[in-house]
């Protein structure tokens, strides 16, 4: 089995964390074992999610938030807006940055959704592979909008019918809207999560903006493939 990392080292005035992601090569699954003890809130009939298709007689546990306890447990009581300076590994690649704690923090929440086995975040792991720490609006507009037409691709290749009217992401994006909204209600019930809730607003913000920008989008992106459009 083939396993590839993304790093994330934060620092602030009189702390520091660190956080070594692992992902299948093949399923894109987060790989991190859970902590000994998994707290109650982590549990799946504590807050679950109305659009949860797991059942908590079968699944004890969330699976997003038993991925998220690093994240409660190492940045509890720091506040939302506190700069800190974030350096990335990915790809061979090293990024630093200095950003608002919230901002840094939802990159490495969006990579918790998405490789924790919810089953509702599972469409997001292509982006995992090729992650982007601390997408802007835009780049996480593009590659949203790339990765489920290439998927479309694939199901024109598989003899099923593409949607290139991207209802589907649309809908994609509504169900991750109550995921987002539930997962923040849930961590507002412990002490001290102040920025792990907002670390989840702000990615929710992009959540609830791509279906609304997607043919907007769509029409301003179109001048980058008049190449396309015209010599092929």
């Amino acid at each position: 089995m083939g396993v590839f990392v993304i790093k994330y080292f934060f620092s602030w005035d009189g702390g520091y964390a660190n956080f070594d992601l692992e992902f299948d090569e093949e399923t894109i699954s987060l790989l991190n074992n859970p902590p000994e003890e998994i707290p109650n809130w982590a549990k799946l009939s504590y807050c679950q999610c109305p659009n949860c298709p797991l059942d908590s007689n079968e699944v004890e546990y969330c699976p997003t938030a038993v991925s998220f306890i690093p994240v409660v447990d190492s940045f509890k009581n720091i506040e939302s807006d506190s700069e800190v300076e974030v350096e990335v590994r990915v790809a061979n690649r090293k990024v630093a940055m200095r950003a608002p704690a919230r901002r840094a923090i939802s990159s490495v929440v969006g990579l918790l959704f998405a490789g924790s086995g919810c089953p509702r975040t599972l469409y997001f792991r292509p982006m995992v592979r090729y992650h982007i720490p601390v997408a802007t609006e835009d780049e996480t507009i593009m590659r949203a909008m790339s990765m489920f037409l290439l998927a479309q691709y694939f199901k024109y290749k598989s003899g099923k019918k593409p949607d290139l009217e991207l209802a589907g992401l649309r809908k994609i994006y509504d169900e991750l809207q109550i995921v987002n909204m539930t997962m923040a209600e849930r961590l507002r019930s412990i002490e001290g999560t102040t920025l792990p809730v907002n670390s989840v607003i702000l990615l929710d913000m992009y959540t609830k903006i791509i279906p609304d920008k997607i043919d907007t989008s769509l029409k301003d992106l179109s001048y980058l493939f008049n190449t396309f459009l015209n010599k092929i």
